[in-house]
């Protein structure tokens, strides 16, 4: 979809052009760039943290720069500061020029030993690296960011904790934990990977005025959905609509013992907004979505387990996975499914086991098809992978080479495409890792697929919108408290909200 500009998450090269052009083009000298950057930080840190004692760490390059135009600040602004120099190489130009300004006010300490670091209390500043690191840092650093970790103290990083690298992974390194990072103008691609989830407490992105005019014009690997590139996907509905105009789903679902998963599909796809919902299942599951959603018409295939496919012909999406179970005949069933339904379908659960266990049903998937594999059931699909940036990488090659979408559930959902595009979702919170909930998201994702949503539409505003209610859900009962069924309750208001923000855009 080219009308939609999505949030660009730019690599560690990028940044530095993106710096680079700024400079060129506003104009502004580097080192004027460095202290409005810092400044920023410097206003943040003081009005958190009032009255604190603070350790500022610099490393020799633009981080330590920041660090040491933060220090001045701070120094200027009569609070209690120790600076100082993990390296006496003479570092970048910018550095050199707050190293002199800085030493007008306090003569910083270059850290020679460890143990000349000292802080029981108060704040620690790291500003030792920040995007441009592109080797692991040696023994000194190691040792420097153990003592940081194990202090006990708050610790904020500039720009990117020190240690890890921007745009690959870091899980051979050392790291600093940081309570509080302060990053300038967009996330960083790694602040999205579970496997460093221990050295981001909080993330603040500040804007810095890095040039419009760049941004608008390069392209990014990875890209983030947010209000506004969800209003514009969001279609409200035409007032003389029937049900007719809204599709009709289909979901293959549900087995003796796991027909929860058949219910909440269901549900969180009438909930969707679909005209018309049937549920295809087992015979045993019969009374209970007759009972539990009597708003969804309903088939039966098999006493315990869905032994066929229904005629698959008059509807206008398919679901396919939860609750179906891990049986030998469900391969015929997706072979079934998969030669009679022309139109992309949503795979997810023990359909993605299936096809896992017979590898040869990944050539037959319709192009365009969603697949919603959580990690573990991405690599029992598609095999094992060092860390988080090869998986999303393979990710990427699978949705490329398949035609079809992958949509990798956690904190933050990828979606990768068949173009090899990237889209990063940042609603939903850990209240959401429960059972159940994935039957929820395919629910709505077959239930836009049926609204005539294109799939990869569906896959944007259908992981939104799970996402929101789940977040509404847990600001009204908890994250502790909250199960599938509430993510399904609070889709209306999810819905709501986004009508809400929708028209607002088109007012401003």
């Amino acid at each position: 979809m080219a009308y939609l500009q999505s949030m660009k998450i730019f690599s560690a090269e990028q940044i530095r052009n993106w710096d680079a052009y700024t400079i060129l083009h506003e104009p502004v000298s580097s080192v004027d760039l460095m202290e409005r950057a810092a400044k920023k930080c410097f206003e943040i840190i003081s009005w958190r943290f009032k009255n604190e004692k603070f350790s500022v760490i610099c490393g020799p390059g633009n981080n330590g720069g920041d660090g040491l135009v933060i220090a001045r600040l701070l120094l200027e602004n009569g609070a209690d500061v120790n600076v100082y120099l993990s390296s006496d190489k003479k570092g970048s130009s910018e550095y050199q020029t707050n190293l002199k300004r800085i030493k007008k006010l306090t003569n910083p300490q270059i850290i020679t030993e460890i143990s000349e670091l000292s802080f029981t209390k108060g704040i620690v500043v790291d500003a030792m690296f920040g995007t441009g690191l592109n080797k692991a840092p040696d023994k000194f650093y190691k040792n420097i960011f153990e003592k940081i970790n194990n202090s006990g103290v708050k610790i904020v990083s500039i720009d990117i904790p020190s240690g890890m690298f921007t745009d690959r992974s870091s899980r051979e390194n050392n790291v600093v934990k940081s309570d509080l990072t302060l990053t300038f103008q967009r996330k960083k691609p790694a602040f999205f990977m579970p496997e460093n989830a221990p050295f981001l407490k909080e993330i603040q992105v500040i804007d810095i005025g890095l040039s419009k005019e760049f941004e608008e014009s390069e392209s990014a690997f990875y890209n983030t959905t947010d209000e506004i590139i969800i209003g514009k996907i969001y279609r409200k509905r035409n007032p003389f609509a029937n049900k007719g105009n809204y599709g009709y789903a289909c979901l293959i679902a549900g087995s003796y013992g796991m027909m929860g998963a058949a219910v909440l599909a269901a549900k969180s796809c009438l909930r969707s907004g679909a005209g018309k919902v049937s549920c295809h299942t087992c015979e045993k599951g019969y009374d209970i979505i007759q009972n539990s959603v009597p708003e969804a018409m309903c088939s039966v295939s098999g006493k315990d387990h869905i032994a066929e496919a229904p005629d698959i012909s008059h509807f206008d999406s398919i679901g396919i996975g939860p609750g179906i179970g891990r049986f030998s005949s469900n391969k015929e069933l997706l072979k079934q499914v998969f030669s009679g339904f022309k139109k992309p379908l949503v795979i997810d659960a023990d359909a993605l086991n299936t096809i896992s266990e017979n590898k040869e049903l990944l050539k037959i998937i319709p192009r365009q098809s969603i697949l919603t594999p959580h990690p573990r059931e991405f690599e029992r699909l598609f095999g094992k992978t060092k860390n988080d940036f090869e998986q999303r990488a393979l990710a990427v090659q699978k949705s490329t080479e398949l035609k079809i979408f992958i949509v990798l559930k956690g904190h933050y959902t990828f979606i990768t495409t068949p173009e090899g595009n990237v889209f990063i979702n940042e609603t939903g919170n850990p209240g959401m890792a429960t059972g159940g909930s994935g039957d929820v998201l395919t629910g709505i994702l077959t239930g836009l697929l049926a609204q005539k949503y294109s799939p990869e539409e569906s896959c944007m505003l259908g992981v939104y919108l799970h996402g929101k209610a789940g977040d509404l859900a847990a600001h009204a009962i908890s994250q502790e408290a909250l199960v599938a069924g509430d993510i399904t309750r609070y889709l209306g208001k999810a819905f709501l909200q986004l009508s809400s923000e929708t028209k607002q855009q088109k007012i401003s």
